[in-house]
């Protein structure tokens, strides 16, 4: 009897410092020498899988800590800020990378083409599925946004927006395993911004965004966001186009085995996951009995609670949160939230519309060298103040879909942004909801690697040199600019070109009034151009 042996190299992400070989052996299926002592082994192998999760998540590939600034050593239990995502460690990100244009997930089955190639719009991404042959295969597919979503790594950096700069930049995505690259903003009249790098899934939301577009859910591995992303190119009338990573296998991944265990809790056997049937709010958490909590208070509520008889729940992190999202449901279309009716949703008030939570994870969702930001997984609109162009008013619109995935300051007050932060406005609420899990792969980490100096150099405006002093003149001697380049000057103790709430010196609520992309800085642009007007501050948060 011949055995057929095969050589390939696996991929550990978050220890890419290891490369491992397995030798796999294919045992050829002889029937008339199938012994019944055989069969049984091998129907009691099958029961045993049967048993194991169909749709397994996929470790973040969080293996830092932060409070609510930047990263901090790891807290111990007890501690501000015990129990984020990184104390918890989940099935490791493993591919086998077969050197024909494909790589298998050994975690989830799931085998993925490993370039996405140019960019396509959403109607040659569907037709070109059908048609892909990469690695002699011919059943590859869309994926879902569960499938695509199992791939994103938290090690990633959002960058700054306004950059043209991608030199040290990390993608949310493992780069030694597929192909990546940014949007081009040196493209002419095609010309894009750094974080257009989404790619596109099967899953359409059920509703509509902003003024009534068809919209693909998508994730984008520049930023680390899951967006509903409009088929149609909002700066044209052409449609819009994505990268597409084509996948195959493991047809059962992302699809819920949802059961009420009649006491208070859920269990997804697909995940291994066991969830509160309600939330926050139903427990009347926080200070004002409203389930609203900022980042810390949600670790630390989430670590204490003793709940259906259970008291090792924690704050999920953001792939464990984001499977239970039913993306066949909106608050539209379905008057729900986008979650499985056994699930008890709380309702909240958004600029006068009743709507649904934001759910904090324990995930930090990096910018530069910060952690001021962490994830939440929206289960009710998606939404986000748009400008009119015609009047200049602000407009509170569903921009990203329920079912999207963005991030809160972890700390703040909401109505110092009353028209939220980024490109499309996304709304902050800063103080949201929790829904704890339990169960599933998460092993306890009580150490990590040493605390990385912030790096700053992520900025486009600290990538410039600084002008060559006038002749006679020392940098020391020179007056600073007038205007916004003055107040940057006058603020920028670390010259990275931009000034931190640690650098400001004036009230936290003015910072923030200045601060109208909400990426926790200042930039020469976001700058005043004299005083500051004489105004009342900001009224305290009411949560």
């Amino acid at each position: 009897m011949r055995f057929e042996t095969k050589t390939e190299t696996i991929r550990k992400p978050k220890h890419p410092h290891i490369t491992m070989k397995t030798t796999r052996i294919a045992l050829p299926l002889v029937g008339a020498c199938f012994s019944m002592g055989t069969l049984a082994g091998t129907c009691l192998a099958a029961a045993e899988t049967a048993k194991q999760p169909t749709y397994p998540i996929v470790d973040t590939g969080q293996i830092r800590c932060y409070d609510d600034k930047v990263q901090v050593a790891f807290p111990q239990v007890q501690s501000p800020y015990f129990g984020q995502d990184a104390h918890y460690a989940g099935n490791q990100p493993s591919y086998q990378v077969h050197g024909n244009g494909t790589a298998t997930d050994l975690v989830t089955g799931l085998m993925w083409q490993t370039d996405p190639g140019e960019k396509m719009t959403y109607r040659q991404a569907v037709q070109g599925a059908s048609k892909c042959r990469t690695g002699g295969h011919s059943d590859w597919r869309l994926p879902t946004i569960k499938e695509l979503y199992s791939l994103i790594l938290f090690s990633g950096t959002d960058p700054d927006v306004h950059s043209t700069d991608t030199s040290r930049l990390k993608p949310f995505i493992d780069t030694q395993v597929f192909k990546f690259q940014y949007g081009n903003p040196n493209n002419g009249a095609q010309s894009e911004r750094i974080i257009d790098s989404q790619f596109a899934t099967s899953t359409k939301y059920v509703h509509q965004t902003m003024r009534g577009n068809d919209t693909v859910f998508g994730v984008n591995f520049a930023d680390g966001r899951i967006k509903g992303y409009p088929m149609k190119d909002p700066r044209g009338n052409a449609d819009k186009k994505f990268f597409v990573l084509y996948v195959r296998g493991n047809d059962h991944y992302g699809k819920n085995k949802l059961v009420d265990n009649k006491d208070g809790t859920i269990t997804d056997h697909a995940t291994g996951l066991t969830w509160m049937t309600v939330d926050s709010g139903m427990l009347k958490a926080g200070k004002d009995k409203d389930g609203k909590l900022n980042w810390q208070q949600a670790l630390a509520w989430s670590e204490s609670l003793d709940y259906a008889g259970h008291s090792d729940w924690r704050l999920p992190n953001a792939k464990e949160l984001q499977s239970i999202v039913d993306y066949s449901r909106s608050p539209a279309t379905t008057i729900s939230a986008a979650i499985d009716p056994l699930f008890q949703t709380s309702r909240v008030t958004e600029g006068g519309e009743n709507d649904y939570p934001y759910y904090w994870t324990g995930t930090t969702h990096r910018r530069g060298g910060g952690g001021r930001s962490a994830v939440y997984v929206c289960f009710g609109k998606g939404y986000g103040w748009m400008t009119d162009r015609r009047t200049g008013d602000k407009i509170l619109m569903d921009v990203h879909g329920a079912g999207c995935q963005r991030s809160d300051p972890k700390s703040g007050d909401p109505s110092a942004t009353p028209h939220g932060r980024g490109p499309q406005g996304d709304v902050l609420r800063i103080y949201n909801f929790v829904r704890c899990v339990r169960g599933g792969k998460a092993n306890p980490v009580t150490t990590g690697p040493a605390v990385e100096k912030p790096d700053h150099s992520a900025n486009p405006e600290a990538q410039q040199a600084p002008a060559a002093p006038e002749r006679g003149i020392t940098r020391d001697d020179r007056q600073p600019p007038a205007g916004r380049a003055g107040f940057v000057a006058r603020l920028d103790r670390n010259k990275d070109g931009k000034v931190s709430i640690d650098e400001f010196d004036g009230p936290k609520n003015h910072f923030n009034h200045l601060d109208t992309n909400g990426d926790g800085y200042i930039s020469q642009q976001e700058a005043p151009t004299g005083p500051p007007a004489n105004r009342r501050p900001s009224p305290p948060h009411r949560r």
